[in-house]
């Protein structure tokens, strides 16, 4: 499937419930290969939660998720504005760009064809699980972590990228890594992140804030109000290439598989979704997709996390 290689994108926010504006899509971890797997980002798995990133079979047939939106004319999206390579808004265009983006793209082509059309709002880390839940929207494409917490809340695509929990400092600062030299040290993460649970389990003796997105801790270590942002290593690469006096430092403490997020009870749609990311790894859109937005900042990826699927 093609994707677009410029996309003209209407942004609206969270709050508004109705969808006024619509766009017309035109057609056309960061882990090192070998290195020993991170420890999970989520809580001890039990018996009920043993995998969480395995998913539904996928299905090209259509369901009730998928007549909606069909009936309806546009696919919702949330996304962020605001996470550089991933969904952010080009500056020079004004336009919606990156990896996130061009993901959406496919699901809105393979479900209303090659005119599909999409409303993208802008979701804030902490409000992602409740606007699926109040079906503001019917999708989140925003680097979001399958894990055990939330795959009781909202339900999950296969996994189309894995990152890593890393620490993010200006460059010459005494913090080497996410261990105690983090103690007494001011520390940000996003509400509701991953990051901001892993501070909660074992917080290395830091002060830590939390703000609703992660780029406002980029602000913060900008301007001096904090010591270290604690995020997701893909996230934090793109920050890097936005700002040459941070770095990452040590490495991955967690995994954090990303999932495309939907209501639980469009089950149609999500196996739906997962016949997408099916052929969007196979026909290559995936590595397309990589080297355009990704490569430069994440090296070392030879192809997409390979999909896990339920059982039953």
């Amino acid at each position: 499937m093609a994707l677009a290689c410029a996309l003209a994108a209407t942004l609206l926010p969270l709050a508004q419930h109705k969808a006024e504006l619509t766009v017309k899509l035109p057609a056309g971890h960061p882990y090192r290969p070998g290195a020993a797997r991170a420890q999970p980002s989520t809580d001890e798995k039990d018996e009920k939660c043993e995998d969480p990133e395995a998913g539904l079979r996928p299905s090209g047939a259509d369901g009730p998720a998928v007549d909606r939106i069909k009936k309806r004319g546009y696919l919702i999206a949330g996304v962020d504005q605001n996470s550089y390579r991933w969904g952010y808004r080009n500056p020079a265009t004004g336009k919606l760009e990156g990896f996130d983006i061009d993901l959406v793209t496919a699901i809105a082509e393979d479900i209303l064809g090659a005119d599909a059309k999409v409303v993208y709002r802008a979701i804030p880390t902490d409000q992602r699980i409740p606007a699926l839940q109040q079906r503001k929207v019917d999708i989140i494409a925003r680097t979001m972590t399958i894990n055990c917490d939330r795959i009781e809340q909202v339900a999950f695509s296969t996994a189309y990228f894995q990152a890593g929990q890393q620490v993010l400092v200006p460059k010459g600062s005494s913090v080497t890594a996410f261990n105690d030299t983090l103690r007494g040290k001011r520390v940000c993460t996003a509400a509701g992140s991953t990051g901001e649970a892993e501070l909660k389990k074992r917080s290395r003796g830091a002060k830590v804030t939390t703000v609703p997105n992660q780029l406002d801790c980029l602000v913060r270590l900008q301007l001096g109000e904090v010591d270290a942002v604690i995020t997701d290593n893909a996230l934090a690469a793109g920050q890097a290439a936005q700002d040459p006096s941070v770095t990452l430092v040590g490495e991955p403490f967690t995994e954090e598989p990303y999932g495309v997020a939907m209501n639980l009870e469009d089950e149609d749609l999500v196996r739906r979704v997962n016949k997408v990311l099916e052929d969007y790894r196979e026909s290559g859109a995936w590595m397309k997709a990589y080297k355009r937005w990704l490569a430069a900042d994440l090296k070392g990826i030879a192809g997409p996390p390979a999909p896990k699927y339920r059982t039953d």
